[in-house]
């Protein structure tokens, strides 16, 4: 007797959807393992530049608690750097720092923002890569090669054709002639600036001509096709589009003209006195922290430790008010 098994056409259709229904969940298991990996993993990168951010602040300020419990707030505006009787102060240096990044700011911006325009809006098409790549190459330049650059062959000429003929020329003017006294060396404040400035161009430079290129082309086009020139197209189109993208380039550039160390050391004189003018010697947090660090011991250890600390502090000031600039360029525009 022969038996033939049948089958429901319904369960037939219920297996058929079991089986991939099953795979579905598998994958989607194994989807939600491999995000909360991956969220877990990115996360523990996070907190660890932050835990370093952390250790290295607690590191600085128990270094330098000593200084700061000797000098208290007196630390910041005293001028006095005596080894020998360990008595210490962060003007000088302070000054110096601020100085000679704040001639660089302004040697540098109106270089970096001529080429961007340069690059993006007048340059041929032909020119226009490998020229931006030359700049680019420039931030790759080790700074020491930039004070060495800066110290024998800058400085001779600054000191030459620079120098000697502003001291000759406005020296003797009644209001700003002290900007321009002291020796003619060719080292000093000014100096230091003009070494930063070409050391932090580059930054600036490529920043600028990155959020200049991501303007869209149609508002370019209907200010072109309205008759506005090509300056009025960048000062009414280009600058208000990316206005928060050049902040941050400069302040990009200022962070890294404060931190400076070897190009500064070179050019700026290593006086630890205050500048009395652009040409006057001077000093620098950073140029101090190399020339004294290996061989400092006791109060003069702890007080570098609160250079580095105040420094530190500086830099994140800087970070500070270029975020508030950036939020209330936000809040200009009405975002």
């Amino acid at each position: 007797m022969q038996v033939t098994a049948t089958m429901n056409p319904n369960q037939t259709a219920a297996n058929a959807t079991d089986q991939p229904s099953a795979s579905m969940v598998g994958v989607a298991r194994r989807q939600r393992l491999q995000d909360m990996v991956f969220h877990r993993l990115t996360q523990f990168f996070s907190l660890l530049v932050l835990v370093a951010l952390v250790g290295i602040i607690v590191s600085l300020f128990i270094n330098a608690w000593p200084t700061f419990a000797k000098f208290g707030a007196h630390f910041l505006w005293y001028v006095e750097w005596d080894i020998i009787n360990e008595e210490f102060g962060a003007a000088i240096a302070i000054a110096g720092t601020v100085m000679s990044a704040g001639l660089a700011l302004v040697l540098a911006v109106p270089l970096a923002f001529g080429i961007a325009v340069f690059l993006t809006e007048t340059c041929p098409v032909w020119l226009r890569r490998p020229l931006g790549t030359a700049i680019e190459l420039l931030a790759a330049v080790p700074s020491i090669i930039y004070g060495m650059f800066g110290l024998f062959v800058f400085a001779p000429l600054y000191a030459d054709f620079l120098q000697v003929p502003l001291q000759s020329v406005l020296g003797g003017l009644p209001l700003v002639g002290w900007l321009f006294g002291g020796a003619t060396n060719g080292l000093g404040i000014l100096a230091a600036g003009f070494i930063l400035a070409f050391m932090i161009l580059p930054f600036i430079a490529a920043v600028m001509r990155d959020v200049f290129e991501i303007t869209p082309p149609i508002l370019r086009e209907s200010a072109y096709g309205l008759g506005c020139t090509t300056w009025e197209v960048v000062r009414q189109v280009v600058l208000p589009y990316t206005q928060k993208g050049v902040i941050g380039g400069i302040m990009l550039g200022l962070g890294r003209a404060l931190g400076e160390t070897m190009a500064v050391t070179f050019v700026i004189g290593n006086a630890n006195r205050m500048p009395t003018s652009l040409f006057s010697p001077g000093t620098s947090i950073a140029s101090t922290l190399a020339n004294e660090f290996g061989e400092a011991e006791g109060l003069h250890f702890n007080t570098l430790f609160a250079l580095g600390f105040l420094l530190f502090c500086i830099t994140f000031v800087v970070l500070a008010l270029a975020k508030w600039m950036t939020v209330r360029v936000e809040k200009a525009k009405g975002t």
